[in-house]
């Protein structure tokens, strides 16, 4: 149980820096116009948001001492 807490909230820290450096993005289609059933789409890239990346570091800190702590 220690372990995997320890796993993950590493994982999520990693992540969550990850995110707040800027590297993370993901790809949105919008639908531009739509005539009969002929359909225009534009695809781009979007970020993801900073506040993902923040609560992802603080999750992964909490989870992380809380295996780290030893409790008797």
């Amino acid at each position: 149980m220690r372990a995997g807490l320890i796993i993950i909230g590493i994982v999520l820290l990693i992540a969550g820096i990850w995110i707040i450096a800027g590297h993370a993005s993901y790809q949105a289609t919008d639908t531009v116009a739509q005539i009969g059933s002929a359909k225009l789409t534009a695809t781009h890239d979007k970020g993801v948001p900073q506040w993902v990346g923040i609560a992802g570091v603080v999750v992964g800190a909490l989870l992380a001492i809380g295996g780290f702590v030893r409790k008797r």
